[in-house]
């Protein structure tokens, strides 16, 4: 294995993964981090966790063990991947993460860089903007486990970090990847460790990639990885051996717990046409809705139905304020785990899920372990081999176009047989 990656969350893992695999990579996402060693034919291993809304101290845990597997696969250099908006609190946890995976790698000049510019993100002058808004105006201001209040990821790194943070602006990247390498040891020179890169064209990841060759750690997006392996490539270290897709053609279902705006658009687009549940969490926490009774309408259903509790960000707060912000969450999570169960059981084949709590909590409902990468389905979003009769897509919240459960049961099918 060449490239080692962390992921604090597992939708965030597979949109990592799909662009290794786009670049070339043979790429292996894992959940959780595996018992056994990994395939030696395997370049890119993504350990995908559940660490980016827990306890500080776990989050760190989880991935120094992380960190460990991936440097017992041999790994030559590791990715540190957290959410393209930047998901954290002012305690963390990307900070704490950063600054234990920096000293256990004793890496120096850490690229923190969240920016995927074709996907809409992007950092100007240390501004996390979505689109052409501000992070702190975009929506996820409004995110009922991580808020983000404050563009400037600078200010939001700082508390965070017990190492000082640099900067490097848009016009050094816009001289190459050597004036990001001098950039970056200019901010190493002053003391700074964790060291914010803009990037606000696609091209400036790759120049970005290429500055970050030797460096032993780098975090960031996706995005950040679609310069890395043109760096193995150049040494003859790529097999560019694609692996094959075949997906399944038998019964879909489709669960949604996000509220960001993209989500709830592609649901009330959806609804308009096919079967659909929503899960009121009121209804959740009062015992008055289960897993079996959604598990089983779901079943019933033909065509593509959908069950959801992609509320409005004021129905949100009114229910973490009645119920506790912890106690909701880890309710709606359990119930979504255990509809997943049921509906794999009950014969669904093809299983799609929005939103990153909701699929990290199905996908470790589901015991899965090992995820091939398939085709893309929308930019970040791949299409996944869960077992032998199983393909999913797991989509964060604001990922994907307005019609995206109906492309993503299409290509999940694509090739299938019946």
């Amino acid at each position: 294995m060449l490239l080692g990656c962390i992921g604090d969350d597992f939708t965030g893992s597979s949109d990592l993964a799909n662009t290794l695999a786009k670049q070339g990579m043979r790429t292996v996402q894992y959940t959780g981090i595996p018992q056994e060693a990994a395939d030696p034919g395997v370049e890119a291993g993504v350990v995908a966790l559940k660490s980016r809304s827990i306890p500080v101290t776990d989050a760190v845990r989880l991935s120094l063990d992380a960190l460990n597997w991936l440097l017992e696969q041999g790994c030559q250099q590791f990715l540190f991947k957290y959410c393209s908006t930047f998901d954290s609190t002012p305690e963390g946890n990307i900070g704490p993460v950063c600054d234990a995976l920096a000293e256990a790698l004793d890496a120096h000049k850490v690229i923190v860089c969240p920016a995927f510019p074709g996907t809409g993100r992007s950092i100007y002058q240390g501004h996390l903007f979505v689109n052409d808004k501000l992070l702190s105006e975009s929506g996820m201001e409004n995110h009922p486990l991580t808020p983000m209040t404050d563009p400037d990821i600078r200010r939001w790194l700082a508390p965070q970090t017990k190492f000082q943070v640099g900067h490097v602006a848009a016009s050094d990247v816009w001289e190459g990847s050597d004036g990001v390498a001098a950039a970056l040891e200019r901010e190493h020179a002053a003391g700074k460790r964790l060291i914010i890169v803009d990037a606000t064209r696609d091209s400036d990841l790759l120049d970005i990639g290429a500055a970050a060759e030797d460096l032993p750690l780098i975090s960031g997006g996706s995005g950040i990885a679609v310069g890395l392996p043109q760096n193995f490539r150049r040494k003859g270290l790529i097999s560019d051996q694609a692996a094959g897709w075949q997906g399944e053609t038998g019964k879909c279902a489709i669960l949604s717990g996000s509220c960001s705006n993209a989500t709830r658009e592609q649901v009330a687009l959806h609804i308009k046409d096919h079967p659909a549940l929503e899960i009121e969490a009121g209804a959740v926490m009062e015992g008055n809705l289960d897993a079996a009774t959604v598990a089983q309408w779901l079943l019933d259903q033909d065509g593509l139905p959908l069950a959801f509790s992609s509320a409005d960000p004021d129905v949100v707060r009114g229910v973490q304020e009645q119920y506790g912000r912890e106690a909701a969450a880890e309710k709606l999570e359990g119930l979504f785990a255990e509809v997943g169960r049921l509906l794999v059981k009950g014969g669904v084949k093809r299983l799609i899920t929005a939103g990153g709590e909701t699929s990290g909590a199905v996908v470790e409902g589901l015991d899965l372990d090992t995820l091939e990468i398939g085709p893309e389905i929308a930019p970040g979003v791949p299409a996944l081999r869960a077992s032998d009769n199983l393909v999913i897509a797991l989509k964060s919240g604001n990922f994907g176009g307005p019609h995206f459960f109906r492309e993503a049961a299409d290509i999940l099918a694509e090739n299938g047989q019946v």
